[in-house]
């Protein structure tokens, strides 16, 4: 079995391409497989009235941001990709050469303003997708779309943080990846070796990671770096370990 591991990064780069580098410096030497971050305008999705706009809008990331920080991940080995939430970002990111999107919970709803055109925007690229439908959504609409594109589902709760023992462990297992929002680092173990005993060949875990001292709406519900290479170290153990089937 092999284990991708992607590091979401989300807000906790609090604007400032340094400290992103430092994370994705960061998460790559912990061996992470892939850093992600989101390409959204706060305008689309949040109330200028809402509670914390000002670190909401301080997270949108611009056009020369992300060049910036695809340049520095290129450069030391770590895939970048995104999940994107309007059209031209798709396009822009195409232009960098991405390998893959990441399809929101958020988006598969088909609420937002361009969430369909973003989506179908991104089946164009035929490149793969992975899709969390943790707020729901019509699972066979989304297949539809991306009926061109090598799709990989996560069981995901879109609760932050989700209780370990909300987790439908039954319902995960029919799953090939796992967007994890439980705090720590038990739950992606857990998950890592069901799979590992159904014999599955690839899986994926995504997980919302932090530099120590990182602030902001997501800081509260992310591993540090620390505790990612913890967390990868015992996934690459499973990962060669040999298991009878329960």
């Amino acid at each position: 079995m092999k284990a991708i591991i992607i590091a979401e990064i989300a807000s906790n780069w609090q604007g400032s391409v340094n400290k992103a580098k430092k994370i994705i410096h960061e998460c790559n030497k912990a061996g992470a497989d892939a850093i992600k971050f989101q390409m959204w305008r706060a305008e689309d999705l949040y109330n200028t009235s809402h509670p914390n706009w000002k670190n909401i809008k301080k997270s949108e990331l611009t056009f020369e941001q992300v060049k910036k920080i695809k340049k520095f991940a290129d450069q030391i080995g770590i895939e970048f990709f995104c999940s994107v939430f309007y059209p031209e970002a798709v396009n822009f990111l195409e232009a960098l050469k991405v390998k893959k999107y990441k399809i929101a919970s958020r988006t598969c709803l088909l609420k937002d303003p361009y969430s369909m055109d973003t989506l179908l925007t991104e089946a164009r690229t035929k490149k793969p997708v992975i899709i969390s439908m943790g707020m729901g959504g019509n699972k066979k609409k989304i297949k539809d779309i991306f009926k061109k594109n090598k799709k990989t589902f996560c069981y995901c709760i879109s609760k932050y943080p989700t209780a370990l023992n909300e987790v439908n462990w039954n319902e995960a297992k029919k799953f090939d990846g796992f967007s994890d929002h439980t705090l720590g680092i038990t739950a992606p173990i857990i998950f890592a070796v069901m799979k590992k005993q159904q014999k599955a060949r690839k899986i994926i875990i995504e997980k919302h990671v932090k530099l120590k001292n990182s602030k902001g709406p997501d800081a509260s519900t992310s591993i540090t770096t620390k505790q990612l290479k913890e967390l990868i170290s015992l996934i690459r153990i499973i990962e060669k370990t040999k298991f009878e089937k329960l």
